[in-house]
């Protein structure tokens, strides 16, 4: 069994809740850029029809600049694939 020891250190104290305090608005800045990914992809998906999915899939590519990586992975599992049907 786990025992949390709870510091008695005035400045312990305050480093973990000043640490709680960024941490917390960390969050926070992450759950607002992903509910702005969130829109733009359902934005653009109305805009140019294709659906969010591949948009959220390509924008990651875009991203990583991984394409022939992934093109690649694609082959060597549709190689496998076939291999076993």
């Amino acid at each position: 069994m786990s025992t949390i020891i709870i510091p008695s250190n005035p400045n312990d104290r305050q480093a973990i809740k000043a640490a709680m305090k960024e941490l917390s608005g960390s969050y926070a800045r992450s759950e607002g850029e992903r509910e702005f990914v969130r829109e733009a992809l359902k934005d653009l998906e109305d805009k140019v029809g294709i659906k969010a999915k591949y948009l959220r899939k390509m924008s990651k590519i875009y991203h990583k600049q991984n394409i022939l990586e992934l093109t690649a992975e694609m082959e060597d599992l549709e190689g496998l694939y076939e291999a076993i049907k």
